[in-house]
This record gives structure tokens, C-alpha cells and sequence, in this order.
């Protein structure tokens, strides 16, 4: 049995590259090889520094995850690699064809790994793979504009200009006759919005009276700015996931008065009313057809080896980085870093 290479988290804010054991394919199964990976700044830094509350601990797990969040941990959920072996095919299964195909998985930072052939999607043609693990944040970016229902014509407002927040800004600008504006503190985040093609502003100079605002900044101040910019009877959709940090809002003010509609959005469910027709597959599908387009690139603002991971990971998931999607890159040899 051969060996792989798998980036661990072992207490809050330390992690290191493990040698694992890599078994062949079985029936059914592929072996991958990674060729890039991204780190999910959001959730990936309440991981890092052990913020997931234990109510939690089942619902947040990753499909490959292992470990437990109380403890030594796998975690992540952008992978994109090239399919490099195959098991035997069980009955009814015409895999062969995706042999040395591209592939995206939901698999945490790891070098090579064996998987049901079911759990790879591949890349549509003329994808990057290393745009392609933008997949999941698109996906979530999918889901929240499933949730919020934004129509022709509306004024909206994104709160958070991170890459969901950017993402969702990229969606929403293609709705007819849409008013769309990214906010966010940090103004350097305007040379971005105005590459996906919307408007930015710091939140003192955000547009009121919106239709839709969308929250997604992972700070409770960027939710009680989302809320103020909300309209009469206008839905504020919230994003982001706090872990185990409490929220204070300012419900007492106007938000009676206007009667706002407060409402969650996660990707871990599609919404009812898609339910009948969509599940997670075509869903995936759908979110890398919507990556075929190079003005993503501006999401990333940086790459490193994956080797090097235990010394840039506690930089790239720092309280106040810069980070947007920083994308991780794998060596083309099976015995790296043995």
C-alpha cells in the first residue's frame, strides 16, 4: 500500500502534513490526484482555532472529514484533481471515460485519495481547475439567491465583500434592471466588485431604502449595517455562520416598525420549494457551469504549496487578513514530501 499526504488541524491555531496510508481503488472507487485545493476562509477559520460549538459538531461535518472537532481534524471541502486510477465498474456503472478527466470534490487539503466514483463531478469543458474550487463557495452563493427570491428591477445591497459576498454580487448583477452594490470596510475590495461588474461603497456610503440586503460578512457589526439599509417590509438574508460567538442585534429600533424579514441561508439544504427538482448534484453542476467566467479570477489573492501549509495556514485564516480564495497547489509526483 502506497502513502498520501493529508494537512491536519491538531489543536486551535497548529496544524502539520501527515503521511497516510493510500489504498487502491475497489470497486466503484477512483484514485485522485489533487492539483488544487482552496481554503474556505469563513468556515475553515473557525475550524482552524476551534470555534465550532458542540451542539454543532454533526451538522458541520465535511463529507470526507475525519477526526472530530474537538480533536485532531481533516477538514475542507474544495478539491479539483485528475482521476489517475479506477476500479473495477459494479453493474449498471460506465465509468471508465473518466479516467484522467478533471474532477471536483468535497474532500478536505490532501495530496492523493480513493472515493466513489459517484462523489466526483467533472469539470465542464474549458474550466480552469484552479478556478474550479470556487465550486462550493458558488454553490452557497446558488443557494442564497434561492432563499432570497431577488427580483427584476430591485435595489440590492451585499454586505461583505469576502468571496461568497463577491459571488453573490456576480449573481445578482445579472438579473435585468438590477441595482446591485458590494459594501465593504476595507477599500480595496472596490478593485474587485468593479471586476465582476457592480457597484462598491464602505457602508456609510451604501444606498438605503434597498429591496434585498444580502449579510455576509461574518462580523455581527456587518448585520446591524444590513439591517439599517433595509426597506419597508424588505428582507435582510444572513450568511454568515458565527460558530460558537453570540450576536447582538438592535431588534428594539425600527425593525418592528418596517417590518423586516430576518431570515437564514445554508447551504447544507436546498430550499422546499426547489427540493422536488434539484438535489446536491445538479446543484454542483450548476454552480461550475457558472465559473466559466475569467472575471473570477479576482477572487484569489494568493496560492502556496501544499506542503507549506502548516506555516501559512495560521497567516491566511488570521483575524483581519486580507484573504479572499487562497488556493493551495499540489506537486505532480506521488512521493512528494516523503
Amino acid at each position: 500500500m502506497s502513502l498520501t499526504h493529508a494537512f491536519w488541524t491538531l489543536v486551535p491555531g497548529r496544524g502539520e502534513i501527515r503521511a497516510e496510508p493510500l489504498p487502491e481503488p475497489g470497486p466503484g472507487e477512483a484514485r485522485v490526484r489533487t492539483l488544487y485545493s482552496g481554503i474556505s476562509r469563513g468556515t475553515e477559520r473557525l475550524v482552524f482555532n476551534g470555534r465550532i460549538p458542540p451542539s454543532e459538531h454533526q451538522r458541520m461535518r465535511a463529507p470526507f472529514q475525519q477526526g472530530d472537532f474537538a480533536d485532531a481534524v481533516k477538514y475542507g471541502y474544495a478539491s479539483v484533481g485528475v482521476v489517475e486510477a479506477l476500479g473495477s465498474c459494479l453493474p449498471g456503472e460506465g465509468t471508465p471515460d473518466r479516467l484522467g478527466r478533471e474532477v471536483f470534490c468535497l474532500f478536505p487539503h490532501q495530496h492523493r485519495y480513493v472515493v466513489p466514483v459517484t462523489a466526483l463531478t467533472p469539470l465542464p469543458a474549458g474550466l480552469p481547475a484552479g478556478r474550479a474550487v470556487l465550486a462550493a463557495n458558488m454553490e452557497t452563493a446558488v443557494n442564497a439567491l434561492w432563499d432570497a427570491s431577488p427580483a427584476v428591477g430591485d435595489r440590492i445591497v451585499i454586505v461583505g465583500a469576502g468571496v461568497v459576498g463577491c459571488l453573490v454580487a456576480f449573481l445578482c448583477a445579472r438579473i435585468p434592471g438590477a441595482e446591485v452594490s458590494l459594501v465593504d470596510v476595507d477599500p480595496t475590495r472596490a478593485a474587485i466588485a468593479h471586476a465582476l461588474g457592480v457597484d462598491f461603497c464602505r457602508p456609510e456610503a451604501a444606498p438605503s431604502e434597498c429591496d434585498l440586503v444580502i449579510h455576509a460578512s461574518g462580523h455581527p457589526a456587518g448585520l446591524d449595517t444590513a439591517l439599517g439599509l433595509a426597506g419597508a417590509e424588505a428582507t435582510v438574508l444572513e450568511m454568515s455562520w458565527y460558530g460558537a460567538q453570540s450576536v447582538c442585534l438592535p431588534l428594539g429600533e425600527a425593525f418592528h416598525v418596517r417590518r423586516l424579514n430576518l431570515r437564514s441561508s445554508q447551504v447544507g439544504s436546498i430550499p422546499p420549494l426547489r427540493r422536488p427538482r434539484w438535489d446536491y448534484r445538479r446543484r454542483l453542476g450548476l454552480a461550475l457551469s457558472l465559473l466559466l467566467d475569467t472575471r473570477l479570477d479576482a477572487l484569489f489573492s494568493g496560492e502556496s504549496d501544499f506542503f507549506q501549509l502548516p506555516a501559512q495556514m495560521p497567516l491566511i485564516l488570521a483575524e483581519g487578513a486580507s484573504t479572499l480564495c487562497h488556493r493551495v497547489r499540489y506537486p505532480s509526483t506521488p512521493d512528494a514530501g516523503d
